[in-house]
């Protein structure tokens, strides 16, 4: 196991500092650095006023970690180490801890760091070409799967999941180290936490193996997939800021298509459901995925109801398919996010107006294939109303040009949506930026290895 713990004196004079090690970080042997300004970094705090996530008590992390409580992770085993020891008990450590992540970290290994295939998950009695075989509709029908073939899928699926689910727990700070920081093939979930900061990591393809078949999802049934690269589940207090998300080079189109549909192997990219509230996600950079964001699950009223407020400010999302976000019930502030969709073959819409939400969407900026019509950026999901203020779009190099994309879809759809959201944002301490400097500041800025 590669763990590392800042041993003394983070109140040392402000110079370099390595971390002890009492066997090599990595196989060439050079210990990673945690400089004085990158602990400065990982101390700090979400700043007063900054988004939903400052309200109530406020985002702080880790920030009040004591020197032994500051660790740095190289692989799977140092980093469920580091978050408390325990992949279960460490959603309930609520000692203040900084997690810093250096280079690669792959969640499909072993506990010797050895990778683990889709074969290594699979149950001895499940096997895909017979599962296509006996649960094609044109035989089976349409009804959901079930039997020993199906048993075996979810008990190969909660085999995966068993290894690839990291837990964090509260008072939490995780954060790269470096520019090179990622988290591959890893769900990293907040589940009924408060008090947690991510920042300058990479997010990588958390693929899932094991894909459900849904003959009643749509006119033609669907393959769901289990796992986003980072789920809040009922999380309070959270601050993701400066990171990156992307399938990699496992991209969505590439999939087979099975029963008439894309073997979906991925679920969201950032999600953020049941009850989560008080949320502020800034600088990220999301690109090249279908189901961006979701903010609330469910369309039933139940937890959500009063929650899921949460900031979305100087974000860049590139070409993703859909939900960036789709939201239900929050309160959910949108600003000074660059929404660049030129893969008019991938797009479907950007905001998805749900059951109960209230979309506030001010100065940001869309550069457009003009095959991708201004109509369809927005839609709707069951919603009433939003309100959209001083967006600019272009279409390539040509000049922006101011367009409310509320109206653009309600010339073209029955009913209208609203165009007040029934609220006007407060926590923006930083101000808001004119819509024409948002291309440059965000493209410059958003996204892990920026900080």
């Amino acid at each position: 196991m590669r763990l590392r713990t800042v041993a003394a004196a983070t109140a040392c004079a402000a110079t370099a500092f390595a971390i002890t090690t009492a066997a090599p970080i990595n196989p060439a042997g050079a210990a990673p650095a945690v400089t004085t300004a990158a602990l400065a970094l990982a101390r700090q705090t979400l700043p007063a006023g900054d988004g939903w996530g400052s309200a109530g008590t406020g985002t702080t992390g880790g920030s009040a970690a004591a020197p032994a409580d500051i660790r740095v992770a190289t692989d799977r085993s140092s980093l469920i180490a580091a978050l408390g020891g325990d992949n279960v008990a460490n959603r309930t450590n609520a000692t203040p801890k900084i997690v810093f992540i250096a280079g690669r970290i792959d969640a499909n290994t072993d506990d010797t760091g050895n990778p683990l295939s889709c074969g290594n998950y699979a149950d001895p009695e499940y096997d895909l070409a017979a599962y296509l075989a006996t649960y094609d509709p044109a035989t089976w029908g349409r009804v959901a799967p079930s039997g020993p073939l199906e048993d075996a899928r979810v008990r190969s699926a909660r085999n995966q999941t068993d290894r690839i689910r990291i837990n964090v727990g509260p008072n939490t700070t995780i954060i790269g180290l470096g520019r090179t920081a990622k988290l591959a093939g890893a769900n990293l979930i907040l589940d009924r936490v408060s008090n947690v900061i991510v920042r300058n990591l990479s997010f990588e393809d958390a693929y899932d193996c094991f894909p459900a078949w849904t003959p009643t999802d749509g006119a033609e049934g669907n393959w769901n997939s289990l796992h986003d690269t980072l789920t809040l589940t009922a999380a309070t207090n959270v601050w993701v800021d400066h990171n990156t998300f992307t399938d990699g080079s496992n991209q969505d189109a590439t999939q087979p298509v099975y029963f008439g549909r894309p073997y979906q192997v991925h679920d969201g990219l950032f999600d953020i459901i049941r009850g989560s509230d008080y949320v502020t996600a800034s600088w990220n950079n999301l690109f090249e995925h279908d189901k961006t964001m979701l903010i609330g699950s469910t369309n039933t009223p139940g937890v959500d109801v009063g929650k899921l407020r949460v900031t979305l400010h100087h974000n860049r999302f590139a070409n993703v398919g859909q939900r960036a976000p789709r939201v239900r019930f929050g309160q959910v502030d949108v600003y000074n996010n660059y929404f660049y969709e030129t893969d008019e073959d991938v797009y479907s819409y950007s905001w998805g107006v749900g059951v109960q939400s209230a979309i506030y969407a001010e100065n940001n900026f869309l550069l457009r294939s003009a095959d991708i019509p201004l109509d369809a950026v927005v839609f709707d999901w069951g919603g009433t109303a939003m309100t959209e203020i001083g967006t600019l779009a272009r279409i390539g190099t040509q000049r922006p040009v101011p367009v409310s994309l509320l109206a653009e879809y309600n010339a073209t759809h029955e009913p209208d949506l609203g165009s007040d959201a029934g609220w006007v944002p407060t926590l923006r301490s930083g101000g808001v930026d004119p819509t024409a400097a948002v291309p440059g500041r965000v493209s410059a800025r958003a996204g892990a290895g920026k900080l």
